[in-house]
């Protein structure tokens, strides 16, 4: 077992550790106060016990890196990274709010069929500003949105993959079209994760009558054209190829 750094602790001359906010496989992540400013800061650490890992190693320096090429209001800011007697960190800012999951589950947050899509533009317009950037997410999922004023915050780029930079994690260089292809599965990926958040949403309003699950397709009365985008972000019909194919799908179900 990793243990997490002491509450009280002050990292890197200047951020004191105030609590354990999350853990996952590869990393601990902690809520901070930076001392300089008295503001709160998130710093995530890798586990110690990954540290012996080269490949776990390099996933957390990719995800620094990617970090320091974000500059977007709803996503985390990097401000810097640091090693303490051989464990590794990066300190980011912090958003104050609760993760979709939580909203959904504990505070039983709804979303009508409307609502569900209008969530999904905003999403969409977070995915569409990575994928420009040639970063795809590979890991959108409801404990990775966090809701500040109703607005979507998009968090964890461990998973995240980049198109430009695939040479570097293959031991042979891959061909142009298999890199091509690499990448669209990247990006549909990220898709049918749209498609997955956006069934839970829908799902938030369903209550069911019947002991028998269903398929979604039975289960749920929507309108034709949010079918059409469901079943095209998780491939069930033809998987879309960009962003803007699924914005033009999900602003036409917007107007039914």
């Amino acid at each position: 077992m990793d243990k997490p750094v002491k509450e009280e602790t002050v990292l890197n001359g200047r951020y004191k550790v105030l609590n354990v906010i999350g853990t996952g496989s590869y990393g601990i992540v902690y809520l901070c106060e930076e001392l300089n400013t008295n503001e709160n800061r998130v710093i995530k650490q890798l586990r110690p016990s990954k540290r012996r890992s080269k490949k776990e190693v390099e996933m957390f320096e990719k995800e620094i890196a990617v970090l320091r090429m974000l500059n977007h209001p709803n996503i985390p800011r990097l401000f810097e990274a640091f090693s303490n007697n051989g464990d590794l960190f990066y300190v980011m800012s912090f958003i104050e709010g609760d993760n979709l999951e939580d909203q959904i589950f504990f505070k039983k947050k709804t979303f009508n069929e409307k609502e569900s899509l209008l969530f999904l533009v905003h999403l969409l317009e977070l995915v569409d500003y990575l994928h420009k950037r040639d970063i795809y997410h590979q890991d959108l999922r409801i404990p990775n949105i966090i809701l500040k004023n109703e607005d979507p915050f998009l968090i964890d780029f461990g998973l995240t993959n980049q198109g430009l930079s695939m040479d570097s994690y293959h031991s042979t260089s891959p061909s142009s079209s298999d890199k091509q292809r690499s990448i669209l599965e990247m990006k549909q990926q990220d898709y049918y994760d749209l498609g997955e958040i956006l069934l839970y949403l829908l799902y938030t309003t369903y209550s069911s009558e019947s002991k028998k699950a269903l398929p979604w397709t039975e289960e749920l009365s929507l309108e034709k054209g949010t079918v059409y985008l469901l079943k095209r972000l998780l491939g069930i019909t033809e998987p879309y190829s960009n962003t803007s194919e699924i914005s033009a799908d999900l602003h036409a179900a917007l107007l039914k």
